[in-house]
């Protein structure tokens, strides 16, 4: 399973909106043969792995990080072409909360005398999929909030400079957040300020799109002036969880939202971020009148203090990533391997 989360991995940045899932198929002589979703129409984890195995999928175990579907989309279902295939044994990370699968692939798997057992290492999968999981159960999008500020917490001079706090190498890896992102939702204002293109540029993915780039939807909350370099983009208005509903329906998994404070202090005190990443540059600016992390009201008192919970903690060339989600996050699960 842990080859398969590896798979899975490296297509992250060509699935969307389809979910990115990794099979591993282990023959009955022990060989191991490896699969990973395609682009949206193409073969998906387990029909890649099926194929690279060929006749030695017959009494196989495969491993696969999301439940496999059991209805006709794009392409048709993937538990039909397991059984086909004379799999013995299937090994799945989580259930897909979509509601055309909800347990009905691994129902139709176990009618067709296949043995499933579901929970292997759920917990890691559950992060990666994160967003997908997110939109299949709520219809909204996941929403990661990108900071980059010194160490002592200035996001811009009081001059209104900002570029460039953090390294090459931080800037690098905020790139991969948006390719990763199917959104990125900017202010008008930061537009109009910094005139940001919001393109990946630094960062290559393991697989790339075959048809179109790696950039995602450009969001302005507000109005864009026609010569910005972030046109083509999208306009839009209204409350934050009205555009989130609306990016959603549109089969938008993840946002990222890059900006400015003030737009990032309206998705925080909305309560609306699921995911924070923010990169720790080691410079100083020393005084109390640079620009912070968020602009509007915080809390009041300390027991106001908002609290989450730390994910990770790890550097990045001369910088700190920190991730951190809300601490009333769900708990990752025991692992735990149901049937096993």
């Amino acid at each position: 399973m842990a080859r398969a989360i590896a798979a899975a991995a490296r297509v992250r940045c060509i699935t969307s909106p389809n979910p990115w899932v990794g099979a591993v198929l282990r023959s009955a002589g022990g060989e191991l043969f490896e699969g990973a979703t395609m682009e949206v129409g193409g073969a998906h984890a387990e029909v890649t792995a099926l194929a690279a195995a060929g006749d030695a999928a017959a009494g196989s175990t495969v491993y696969v990080t999301l439940e496999p579907c059991s209805h006709t989309g794009r392409t048709g279902p993937c538990a039909d072409v397991l059984i086909a295939a004379g799999v013995a044994r299937v090994v799945v990370a989580v259930e897909d909360p979509d509601e055309r699968v909800r347990g009905r692939g691994i129902e139709r798997l176990r009618a067709a005398g296949i043995q499933v057992d579901v929970g292997l290492y759920a917990d890691r999968v559950r992060h990666q999929l994160a967003p997908y999981l997110k939109h299949r159960t709520t219809g909204r999008p996941y929403v990661v909030l990108k900071l980059a500020a010194s160490l002592d917490g200035g996001t811009a001079a009081p001059n209104g400079t900002s570029q460039w706090i953090t390294s090459p190498a931080g800037i690098a890896d905020g790139h991969r957040l948006r390719a990763e992102s199917d959104a990125i939702v900017i202010g008008a204002g930061t537009v109009r300020h910094d005139n940001p293109s919001l393109t990946v540029r630094d960062y290559q993915p393991p697989v790339i799109r075959q048809r179109g780039d790696v950039d995602p939807v450009r969001v302005v909350l507000g109005s864009a002036p026609p010569d910005a370099l972030v046109q083509p983009c999208r306009e839009m208005h209204g409350p934050l969880e009205e555009v989130l509903d609306d990016l959603g329906r549109d089969g938008v998994l993840q946002v990222l939202v890059e900006g400015g404070a003030s737009v990032a202090g309206q998705f925080h005190r909305a309560g609306l971020v699921d995911r924070y990443v923010i990169y720790l540059a080691p410079a100083l600016f020393g005084g109390g009148d640079a620009r912070g992390l968020f602009t509007g009201p915080g809390v009041y008192t300390v027991d106001e203090l908002w609290r989450g919970r730390f994910l990770s903690v790890e550097r990045v060339g001369d910088d700190l990533r920190v991730e951190m989600e809300p601490a009333d996050a769900a708990e990752p699960a025991d692992e735990q391997t149901e049937g096993a």
